[in-house]
């Protein structure tokens, strides 16, 4: 079977951990949430491996850099919404410190990635193809 480029980023399977992770914490937000910060913290997880897939298959670089900028943005939000949580008492500090080692990490990885993406996009702007 094929891999494509995305599944065989690191930071794309730590990004399915998180997945996992939110899906199973968002379990204790109240059912009258529903709708409200548990639809909001899983659709702003899986924006971030959605996110990271997809600028796997640009070409450019400077579109990938972008579409990793967009992942970056949705695993903040997703480290609000959970502080948040928190904070309301839908989920305890615990949780929020075990999870927070993996968005750091997440962080830091999408953010290397994004860099090796800028330094691609030079290399295609000082060679264009010809």
């Amino acid at each position: 079977m094929h891999a494509y480029t995305f599944e065989k980023l690191e930071v794309w399977q730590r990004g399915r951990e998180l997945n996992k992770q939110v899906y199973h914490l968002s379990l204790q937000l109240p059912n009258d949430e529903k709708f409200g910060m548990t639809s909001q913290v899983r659709r702003a997880s899986l924006s971030v491996t959605c996110n990271l897939a997809e600028g796997s298959a640009r070409t450019k670089g400077k579109e990938q850099a972008r579409f990793s900028e967009i992942a970056y943005g949705s695993l903040v939000e997703v480290l609000n919404l959970l502080i948040t949580a928190v904070d309301l008492k839908y989920i305890h500090q615990s949780d929020l410190a075990d999870i927070r080692p993996l968005i750091e990490e997440i962080s830091r990885k999408i953010n290397a990635l994004r860099l090796s993406q800028l330094e691609k996009h030079k290399r295609q702007k000082n060679n264009p193809p010809k």
